[in-house]
């Protein structure tokens, strides 16, 4: 059965025959109704990223599509659209991406969680000085650099791909002793300033301070294939190439749970 929470303890119990007559049709187009500048949105907002072509062989798909890429290009301006992949209505935004079109899947306002809702963020007043802060800014200088994707590297998928290769050659897998966890940090000025020569040495290891990662995001949501639009959207060309789920807390706010 699904539910939905009113209360502690005190649940709308809803059957599937009932949800049936609320269930979004499915179409294969994607309906954009407003075009917005890129950075008035807030990466929050983002969830998967999937390359969109045009639907069908025909010279008029093609046409079509060239021409929405070259007039948002011209305009650089982004889509927001709705579309429906199976059961689900999503929000998107279409956007121009290396010669071709882009479109990112998005969560609604209404799921993502407030942030005076996270107990650990009600009470974040430190006294710091500026003395402090301009370390910690001199720690961020020296820590800048062009934004290149090709710098940061899946190492959990490397190491299990060595395993992989390893254990198929037959080969004895003897495992590394876990390395100490770090000690806690007790006094801010001595990180900061270990940090700061660590920076300056040319680590990328700067900070000490440990932090608590908590989701932006209430639970819900799924993926799957699509053909969309003028257009169609394909999880096998996905841009993001996924290897591994991690467990983790949900992020989005369950509609009916």
């Amino acid at each position: 059965v699904k539910g939905y929470e009113l209360g502690k303890n005190r649940y709308v119990v809803l059957t599937p025959e009932e949800l049936e007559d609320f269930a979004p049709t499915v179409t294969k187009t994607v309906e954009i109704e407003d075009f917005v500048d890129l950075r008035d949105i807030d990466p929050i907002y983002y969830e998967t990223t999937y390359y969109v072509a045009p639907a069908g062989e025909g010279e008029g798909a093609r046409k079509a599509y060239r021409l929405l890429l070259e007039a948002m290009e011209k305009e650089q301006k982004v889509g927001i659209a709705h579309f429906v992949m199976r059961t689900k209505q999503y929000l998107a935004a279409v956007r121009p991406y290396d010669g071709a079109l882009a479109l990112s899947t998005m969560v609604f306002e209404d799921e993502i969680v407030a942030k005076s809702d996270i107990a650990d963020l009600k009470n974040i007043k430190g006294n710091v000085t500026d003395r402090e802060v301009r370390m910690a800014a001199q720690i961020i200088e020296s820590l800048t650099t062009i934004w290149k994707p090709s710098r940061y590297k899946d190492t959990y998928r490397a190491q299990v791909l060595e395993l992989v290769e390893k254990k198929a050659k037959g080969e004895e897998i003897v495992a590394d002793q876990a390395s100490a966890p770090p000690e806690k940090v007790v006094d801010l000025m001595a990180a900061l300033e270990a940090s700061l020569q660590a920076a300056k040495k040319g680590s990328r290891r700067a900070g000490g301070a440990q932090s608590k990662q908590t989701p932006t995001r209430r639970a819900g949501g799924a993926q799957s294939k699509q053909r969309a639009g003028g257009a169609q959207t394909k999880e096998k060309t996905a841009t993001k190439k996924k290897t591994a789920t991690k467990k983790k807390t949900a992020t989005r706010k369950s509609r009916a749970a």
